[in-house]
């Protein structure tokens, strides 16, 4: 004997209708009993289990084919999307996404295991909750993994912003202090947050200290034009200071050519070179950040 699918898909949704705060209950306990939630409290567990015992139950009445249910119904999507960004910002790990994921299949189960009736109804509604909520596992790591990403971005740039500070030296003076590697990212970072600064302040000159920077090499250097560049159509100088003599041999040997740009060996030269150009010798906020 067999049962089709509409009447497991009945059996499911009435489960859900019927005994959805049961369900609710059990999946927030065993969550609870898994320790690591992303920070979550019981209350908002339950508001989030209430939401997705109702949209898994609309899902099913929809119509939709079981395997699409999850990525085609607009409820059910949204549950299941912020069940797993949810736990994406508050740290939880994908293990512990997952085992919820399968914690929610663990109370279904229980719960329609009580009004199966035989075991061949038991076994159609099992192996339907299993492709129902196996593509909402699936669902819940890729949004989980988006998210992640997203934040790592975030933070990523961030630390950039933090470690590539714009600083007013002087009137009309702003010195972006390098420290590391400059590459493509970081570059655009200093250029944006440069440019910026120097509409916001009416700067006249911008000077670009490397000190701090290891190596240049042929990238750095394209690197350091490109911002040059950005800055003088901006209507600013710039000036770059840091140039130390393992770098400036190091510059020649590659026959990369710095004439057309104003370099110093240190910053107070560069300072020095910054107030001449501007010819205000009066200080202005000295050595205040501006970004």
């Amino acid at each position: 004997m067999s049962i089709g699918e509409s009447a497991v898909r009945q059996h499911v949704s009435t489960a859900l209708q019927d005994r959805g705060d049961k369900i609710a209950d059990r999946w927030v306990q065993l969550q609870l009993r898994q320790s690591e939630t992303g920070g979550i409290g019981e209350a908002e567990l339950r508001e989030e289990a209430d939401a997705l015992v109702v949209a898994l139950a609309s899902g099913l009445d929809s119509g939709l084919p079981v395997d699409r249910v999850v990525a085609a119904h607009p409820e059910l999507t949204s549950a299941v999307t912020e069940f797993s960004l949810r736990r994406a910002r508050g740290g939880a790990s994908p293990t512990a996404t997952s085992l919820a994921v399968l914690a929610l299949k663990e109370a279904l189960l229980e719960s329609v295991q009580e009004s199966a009736g035989d075991n061949v109804t038991l076994y159609a509604t099992a192996l339907l909750i299993n492709r129902l909520l196996d593509a909402a596992g699936a669902l819940s790591f890729e949004t989980y993994v988006e998210g992640r990403e997203e934040i790592i971005r975030r933070q990523s740039r961030q630390l950039l912003e933090l470690s590539t500070p714009v600083v007013r030296l002087w009137q009309h003076v702003l010195a972006v202090p390098l420290i590391g590697t400059l590459d493509t990212a970081r570059t655009q970072v200093i250029m944006e947050n440069l440019l910026q600064a120097i509409q916001d302040h009416e700067a006249l000159v911008a000077i670009i200290d490397i000190t701090a920077v290891p190596t240049v090499d042929t990238a750095v250097a394209q690197h350091l034009m490109q911002t040059v560049n950005a800055v003088r159509l901006m209507g600013a100088d710039c000036v770059i200071s840091g140039i130390r003599p393992p770098i400036a041999m190091t510059i020649a040997q590659l026959g990369i050519d710095l004439s057309t740009i104003i370099t110093r060996g240190t910053l107070s030269d560069a300072l020095s070179e910054a107030i001449r150009i501007t010819g205000n010798a009066s200080p202005q906020s000295e050595g205040q950040a501006v970004r």
